[in-house]
């Protein structure tokens, strides 16, 4: 079983985002930039491209009003997605905000924050994720 599951099943705290039946969303406690989540499947999958096609496709709408909420909240240039899966043997997408390409560089160390600030944009996401206003489509 991985970390990743241990949060789905509540084992582990997290910092919550978003959820439904198929996916989980929470904050990286090891952040490239702040406001940094995780998207996972909620089935134990490995490598991300192994995951079912069904997944694939519905990880990226699961994922498109975090990642508005995320840019509400954190202003940025964009918020950028990254498969990694080195660190935990579970696939993830990564929701980066960037201000530069270099915010994606995984090489370069984490950020480290306090659960006071992890608290914080937790719910600066949330504030957004729950406003109708972030779900509209871009025209």
């Amino acid at each position: 079983m991985t970390i990743f599951t241990k949060l789905i099943n509540g084992e582990i705290p997290s910092y919550k985002i978003a959820e439904n039946d198929k996916f989980y969303a929470f904050l990286d406690v090891f952040p490239m930039t702040h406001g940094h989540v995780l998207v996972v499947p909620k089935m134990e999958v490995d490598k991300f491209y192994d995951v079912p096609d069904a997944y694939l496709a519905e990880i990226l709408v699961f994922a498109k009003p975090i990642a508005r909420a995320i840019e509400q909240a954190f202003p940025c240039q964009r918020v950028g997605s990254a498969v990694i899966g080195l660190e935990v043997p579970h696939a993830h997408l990564h929701l980066v905000p960037l201000q530069s390409a270099d915010d994606l560089n995984f090489t370069r160390p984490k950020l480290k924050v306090s659960p006071e600030e992890l608290k914080t944009a937790q719910e600066k996401i949330l504030a957004y994720l729950e406003n109708p206003e972030v779900f509209r489509p871009v025209s």
